[in-house]
């Protein structure tokens, strides 16, 4: 497993990086060798802070986790992404050791503007493949959101998956006019 890292507002020692790097490749066992892991780190505040996002057959595996301290946040976001990949082991099973996703299919473009108003600060970028509803909620639970983006398989329409105040899901189906 390929671990890429980067520091967020700060720079990562190259302590930090190799400790990193050996943590986060012991990961490398669920997937193929060409697997890539981007590693962000940085603190906010007091709170030091861990991403972790691993792209893999049109799967996203995203963990974060923020600490008192760097080593916390590290070991903590490493346990999450464990507990994740164990909790949809199943539905994973057939992608795990197959050919890792081809991560020039995401691109990320950042745009600040000063007004007034609220202000979109972030474009993702993503390739959207067909799937059914019960992939579309193991994709929102991996990557941790609010809500998942996807092409229905069955109707062929963008669709929303999102998490409902009450923990349920909900589902925004289009109706076109």
């Amino acid at each position: 497993m390929r671990v890429i890292i980067a520091g967020k507002g700060m720079d990562v020692s190259d302590y930090f990086k190799e400790m990193v790097t050996d943590k986060v490749s012991k990961l490398g066992r669920y997937f193929q060798p060409s697997t890539e892991a981007h590693v962000t780190m940085s603190i906010q505040k007091e709170r030091h802070v861990v991403e972790v996002t691993i792209f893999f057959h049109g799967v996203v595996l995203r963990g974060e986790e923020s600490s008192g301290d760097m080593y916390s946040a590290i070991d903590g976001v490493l346990r999450k992404l464990e507990k994740q990949i164990h909790k949809h082991r199943t539905a994973l099973k057939r992608r795990l050791h197959e050919s890792a996703f081809d991560q020039n299919a995401y691109e990320y473009h950042d745009e600040m503007e000063e007004e007034a108003m609220p202000q979109i600060v972030r474009t993702k970028r993503f390739l959207v493949k067909p799937m059914d509803v019960v992939e579309a909620r193991m994709q929102l639970e991996l990557l941790g959101h609010q809500f998942f983006v996807f092409r229905n398989a069955d109707s062929d329409e963008v669709n929303v998956l999102y998490k409902r105040d009450d923990g349920d899901l909900g589902l925004i189906e289009p109706d076109y006019a």
